[in-house]
């Protein structure tokens, strides 16, 4: 019997499924709906392994392990998710749930911090690296020698909600001035304010056409993400950062932004500049499976190590 380890990147609207042989050879990928709901969440998971198993030409019964990344607070150890507020789940023992119908090693870990692992693992150095999330938020995962690097409560790669300006605006979690009002994509768009199926991407066009305000959020979202590589390498002094989330949509005009206002800030400070900031730091390329492959590593350290 083969073992199969699945990954699923559950996110707002969409759920990347992963699924993976012994030798970690790709076997299937497939994208479902994402339900909404405990009721809806615990089904589209159970779906979305289905789909796995009819693309891949395998029995759901060859699956031994399946790893969850998922947005909100999340106990790892417990297998719950809190707070995960864009698919309308408040308290969800998502693991117990899920083994519910599908009696396999269930593991279940933040997205970000999944997606972290699975950067590590695509690149193939998973020594010192961080990878940020410039999504509807801002945060980051931290991998050292392989494992991620939580802190004392779970909350290292938090940089979103690290002040940069007291004086700015108010970031949702109460403070003025986060990292997360300048790069984050629900921010940028509630502070640019003119609607539109892409407010990231019409403020960048607009911006290169001369719109002052356009202009002046497109320096922020660089200065936020410059901040949050600059913390996250003066917090842990990660060799790498690697940039994904759907922010990066915009491509090379954000990358150089965000190499631009390093290289700046690096002119200003002999100290910054030692740290060659903008040397380590890469985008995810579009379309990466970092997400559900992290999920798929995190649900396979479940297994018992002798069929890992």
């Amino acid at each position: 019997m083969s073992v199969i380890r699945v990954g699923l990147d559950v996110g707002g609207t969409k759920i990347d499924a992963l699924a993976l042989a012994p030798d970690g050879a790709f076997l299937a990928r497939t994208r479902i709906p994402t339900g909404w709901g405990d009721h809806g969440v615990v089904e589209a998971v159970h779906d979305a392994v289905e789909a796995l198993a009819a693309g891949g030409g395998f029995p759901v019964s060859d699956v031994e392990s399946v790893g969850i990344g998922i947005p909100g607070l999340v106990d790892a150890e417990a297998g719950r998710v809190l707070h995960a507020v864009n698919l309308g789940v408040t308290e969800l023992d998502l693991a117990d749930a899920v083994q519910v119908r599908l009696p396999v090693a269930v593991a279940v870990e933040n997205d970000v911090k999944a997606a972290a692992l699975g950067a590590g693992s695509l690149r193939g150095d998973a020594h010192s690296m961080a990878y940020l999330n410039l999504g509807t938020g801002v945060a980051a995962g931290i991998v050292i020698d392989g494992a991620l690097w939580r802190g004392a409560h779970g909350t290292a790669g938090e940089v979103g909600h690290l002040c940069v300006d007291p004086h700015g605006r108010v970031c949702g979690c109460g403070q003025r001035g986060c990292i997360e009002t300048f790069c984050g994509g629900g921010a940028v768009s509630k502070a640019w304010g003119r609607g539109g199926e892409l407010p990231l991407r019409d403020i960048f066009d607009l911006a290169e056409q001369g719109d002052p305000f356009a202009r002046e959020l497109r320096e922020g979202v660089a200065f936020g993400a410059a901040s949050a590589v600059r913390s996250l390498v003066l917090s842990a002094d990660v060799q790498s950062v690697v940039i994904g989330g759907g922010v990066t949509a915009l491509g090379d005009r954000l990358f150089d932004d965000i190499v631009r206002r390093l290289r700046q800030e690096s002119a200003q400070s002999p100290f910054i500049g030692s740290l060659h900031l903008d040397e380590r730091i890469e985008l995810l390329p579009a379309g990466s499976p970092a997400a559900a492959l992290g999920a798929a590593l995190v649900g396979a350290a479940h297994l018992p190590a002798e069929i890992r």
